[in-house]
């Protein structure tokens, strides 16, 4: 498995100087999680944006039925957090959970102002990430609004390749707002598409 690590991640993406990033990281806390650790809790304030270093987490919330819906998988080299929660101090409305063991690095508006004052640059990446993310979630917003189930579960193969060997199917159709079955009958759709080409 590649080693992910937030430094590695900076300095491949802002060119940059690796020291200049260590003097700043030293004070960037890295935790552990077991399988099944939160992160988050429904109703906590989230107070930084994590980025895995190592496993595999989720983004999801519980609606009034007890039923679970998952926003998004966080493998290595992502990035998660409530941004409501964050930038507009509520109380969050999802967890995040970790599937795997996990090594997280928090990011908070100290790490983040004082990359800006020591890389200018970091500012136009901050906010085309931050735009990388709006993008990311509308799509999905349009997906679960138009896509069929069969476009939902290939669009989820791109942009999560590895995620099918780590998860259960359940929480994929979880992702996808179909039924264990439905995604079932889409697999098996597929195959016999691929075996008759």
């Amino acid at each position: 498995m590649n080693n992910f690590t937030l430094k590695t991640y900076l300095t491949s993406n802002l060119d940059i100087d690796e020291s200049e990033i260590l003097s700043i990281q030293k004070n960037c806390l890295i935790k552990e999680y077991a399988k099944d650790d939160f992160l988050l809790r429904n109703n906590e304030r989230c107070q930084h944006i994590f980025f895995v270093e190592k496993g595999l987490l989720k983004q999801y919330m519980i609606d009034a039925k007890g039923k679970e819906h998952i926003l998004l998988f966080a493998p290595e080299n992502w990035f998660v957090t409530d941004i409501e929660s964050v930038y507009f101090n509520q109380p969050s409305q999802y967890f995040i959970q970790a599937l795997e063991p996990a090594r997280v690095a928090f990011i908070d508006d100290d790490f983040i102002r004082k990359l800006e004052q020591k890389i200018p640059k970091f500012r136009d990446f901050n906010n085309l990430m931050l735009h990388n993310q709006i993008r990311t979630l509308q799509r999905r917003v349009i997906m679960l609004m138009s896509q069929t189930a069969e476009e939902r579960y290939q669009q989820f193969i791109k942009t999560y390749p590895d995620i099918l060997l780590r998860v259960p199917q359940t929480m994929v159709a979880s992702y996808l707002g179909i039924t264990p079955e439905s995604l079932s009958r889409v697999r098996r759709e597929l195959v016999n598409k691929n075996f008759k080409n």
